[in-house]
């Protein structure tokens, strides 16, 4: 049996009380304010419910997470990189990107992105805990995405490809601007093809929680801009 949450309280139960069917469901109920959102992501749990469900939340086990300098780029996707012409910015755009990312990938899906979801992380945005990834071509936002960075760790929520290959350039390019500036891990939440495909694997929910012991607390100056070019991404192994 999951806990409901009370509405008057951030607290959340011990992630280790998830459920194993479904795996990791933890808790329900409560809402989407920055501060039960940003308590919720310092414990490993992060909210995934569709509309018309209660607000429900989750900490799998195991994991799916990368850390910034395993990103994996095949052959293929090199040669894509080298081969199209794109720009790729940070925080230009946020409100776009979340949309995208929201918008059904066919006409018989169902957006989990809610619109209370994406006023919430909207929020999160502008108090600095949520960023964007965008990727241009001819002007065009063409593929990106977003999640929520605090100490050395970025929790990713969605990504989103208008033309082939833009969602996992953005990533690839990201991944390699985190390592740059000391990130220690990318949680990527539950695992799938895609991100496998760019290195990302499962790893134990009690060595996830290391992660965050380890590294929540870290300070980082650095500024959220883009400075990796592209010889530098398809060169480096």
């Amino acid at each position: 049996m999951i806990l409901w949450l009370d509405p008057k309280s951030n607290q959340f139960p011990p992630i280790t009380r998830a459920l194993d069917d479904p795996n990791g469901l933890l808790a329900a109920g409560g809402d989407l304010s920055p501060e039960r959102l940003i308590a919720a992501y310092r414990q490993g749990i992060f909210p995934w419910y569709s509309q018309g469900e209660p607000i429900l939340w989750w900490s799998p086990d195991p994991r799916c997470a990368l850390p910034p300098e395993q990103i994996h780029i095949s052959r293929s996707l090199r040669k894509s990189i080298r081969n199209t012409e794109f720009e790729i910015t940070f925080d230009n755009a946020f409100s776009r990107v979340i949309q995208a990312c929201a918008a059904p990938r066919s006409y018989s899906d169902e957006t989990w992105i809610s619109a209370p979801m994406q006023t919430a992380y909207t929020e999160l945005h502008r108090r600095g805990y949520a960023h964007s990834v965008e990727l241009w071509q001819n002007g065009e936002l063409t593929g990106g995405l977003y999640g929520i960075a605090m100490g050395r760790l970025f929790f990713g929520e969605s990504m989103f490809s208008r033309t082939t290959n833009a969602s996992k350039i953005a990533f690839v390019f990201f991944a390699r601007q985190l390592e740059k500036w000391g990130y220690a891990l990318i949680d990527c939440q539950i695992e799938n093809d895609h991100l496998v495909s760019l290195g990302a694997s499962s790893i134990p929910r009690d060595e996830f929680k290391r992660y965050l012991d380890q590294n929540l607390e870290a300070e980082l100056s650095h500024r959220w801009h883009f400075d990796i070019d592209k010889e530098y991404v398809v060169r480096t192994e």
